[in-house]
């Protein structure tokens, strides 16, 4: 019996024709879209990966999104429209997720997307040994992918598992001959997906370029437009510094750019050569996840000195210049399902709890540099910061965390940025103090489990390294029931004896993303819900 099928429903539909008016309203003042020409991106991420399965970076999204696609779309209240799929039920007991699939779509290969093809995603995404960590989420909840017939997909789970829409609507589709090419693992024009454009050429370091798919015909209800996409082809350049992209945009050397630090925000806001938009991710904040398992910060005492130590709203107006949000919770604010307001305010910086603190962990004599230090030892934790997520600025964000931890409390924290490989093998091996990181891939709570979960039963980021039996309690509660209220009353409860009586870790700002544009480049936005910056599909071109 099924028991839910909410496409286009309530709060959904209101939401999605409150979006339509709004591009209506503002395409009157534009004027009419104009077909053709290219448009040029610099970016500040190149893809480790241009295989959208094993690509874990949220910045990478902006460019993959443009050649592959997913079952269902989001609407801004975290609802979701037909996209791939044209409908969706959920059984009573939870455990069967029927997919009714569109039966007009082709890949960039010339395979019509059918059922068993998206059975096949599912059933990669279960080997280890192609998506290694991936496999450990809502995936491997999956115990048959099962094509009924051509249009009719069914996902059996083991178990209720509340967040599996979540994650399993957002899988990027690959076409079946996708899995047989060499490029699979790296990604490239073999690996076809479904979207408005296709890979033309990468050259790696340098750019990526995509051209337009004449065939396209299926994007989502919520999208700006349907049929082809407006531009002929989009490159997004890698620039990684943000003061380049800013001169590139400036002298024309390119039309959008994103990710402005707070410096320059200032030189596009109210400057009618340019446009300028910015939005918070849902996901996790940029946090300072906190090992619970090795060194000095196994002491909850020192964990919360950490917390105490820190004036994190100054640092954030320092760094930023009120360009960025200070965090406080596990979630961002963006996740409007879950994230739980009340932790707002809870705690914070307090010099005098943290030396105290301090004092009765052991670590009350001091070093010649002013460092606190017991028995000859200095309170030392590392910092390993993947050169892969060094962005917006982080790079100075931990300097000035670092100089507040010595400053206020005598804490010596050691920074080190390491390549992907080292990071990984840190990562895995718990060689570390501290890791901050956030997430943007990932909604309504699904990450959660990703960062809290032992690592064992499908923590894949959990960098803290808890294994808390409390919160394995909290989280196989949650994904047991599909009421959401419940849901949230134990994230919530989880969220403070996270932060608030362990420490696991140090929230510091609300990820942003942003976007400065030419006048002359209209439809450039946000996508609905996670709010990174949209793919290039109902982008055009004025004059």
């Amino acid at each position: 019996m099924v028991t839910r099928r909410t496409l286009l429903g309530g709060a959904g539909a209101a939401a999605l024709s409150a979006a339509t008016g709004l591009r209506q309203a503002s395409a009157q003042t534009k004027g009419a879209p104009v077909r053709g020409g290219s448009l040029t991106w610099g970016v500040e991420t190149e893809p480790s990966t241009l295989n959208p399965h094993l690509n874990g970076q949220a910045k990478a999204k902006l460019v993959l999104r443009n050649a592959y696609e997913t079952l269902l779309a989001r609407t801004p209240d975290g609802g979701y429209v037909p996209w791939l799929a044209k409908d969706y039920a959920i059984s009573e007991d939870g455990r069967t997720y029927t997919f009714t699939l569109r039966d007009d779509v082709t890949f960039h290969d010339g395979e019509k997307l059918d059922a068993a093809a998206v059975a096949l995603n599912f059933a990669k995404l279960k080997e280890p040994t192609y998506s290694g960590s991936i496999s450990a989420g809502h995936v491997s909840h999956v115990s048959e992918a099962i094509a009924v017939d051509a249009r009719t997909l069914v996902l059996k789970l083991s178990r209720v598992y509340a967040p599996f829409l979540d994650g399993a609507a957002g899988i990027e589709i690959l076409s079946p001959k996708s899995f047989a090419s060499a490029q699979l693992k790296a990604g490239g024009s073999e690996i076809a997906g479904t979207g408005p454009f296709r890979i033309e050429r990468y050259v790696k370091g340098q750019e990526i370029r995509f051209v337009r798919n004449p065939a396209y015909n299926w994007a989502p209800a919520n999208a700006g437009h349907q049929g082809p996409a407006y531009l002929d082809s989009v490159t997004y350049r890698f620039l990684p510094e943000a003061a380049v992209r800013t001169g590139a945009l400036t002298s024309g050397q390119v039309d959008v750019i994103e990710g402005i630090s707070g410096n320059d925000a200032g030189l596009f806001k109210d400057n009618p050569e340019f446009t300028y938009q910015s939005a918070l991710n849902t996901g996790t904040p940029y946090t300072l996840y906190l090992n619970v398992a090795q060194g000095p910060s196994e002491d909850v005492r020192v964990r919360q000195a950490v917390l105490a130590a820190v004036d994190v709203e100054r640092v954030i107006r320092s760094v930023y210049r009120g360009e960025r949000q200070r965090a406080w919770g596990i979630l961002t604010p963006a996740d409007t399902d879950f994230y739980d307001r009340s932790i707002e305010g809870s705690y914070g910086f307090d010099p005098k709890r943290a030396n105290q603190l301090l004092d009765e962990a052991g670590w009350n004599s001091r070093d010649a540099e002013g460092f606190r230090t017991k028995n000859g030892k200095r309170l030392t934790i590392e910092i390993v910061q993947s050169q892969a997520t060094l962005r917006d600025q982080r790079d100075i964000l931990l300097q000035a965390v670092q100089a507040q931890a010595r400053q206020n409390a005598g804490l010596d924290l050691v920074l080190r940025y390491v390549d992907a490989g080292t990071y990984t093998t840190r990562q895995n091996d718990g060689q570390y103090g501290i890791i901050p990181n956030s997430t943007t891939t990932q909604e309504n709570g699904v990450t959660i489990y990703f960062h809290y979960l032992p690592r064992d039963k499908g923590g894949s980021i959990n960098y803290s390294r808890t294994e808390a039996p409390e919160i394995s309690a909290w989280l196989d509660e949650a994904a047991s029931t599909l009421d959401a209220k419940k849901r949230f009353e134990i994230y919530a409860r989880l969220q403070r004896f996270a932060l608030l009586e362990q420490a696991y870790g140090l929230p510091l700002y609300v990820p942003d993303d942003q976007i400065a544009a030419s006048a002359r480049v209209k439809g450039v936005g946000f996508r609905p819900f996670k709010r990174l910056p949209e793919n290039a599909y109902d982008i055009w071109l004025q004059g």
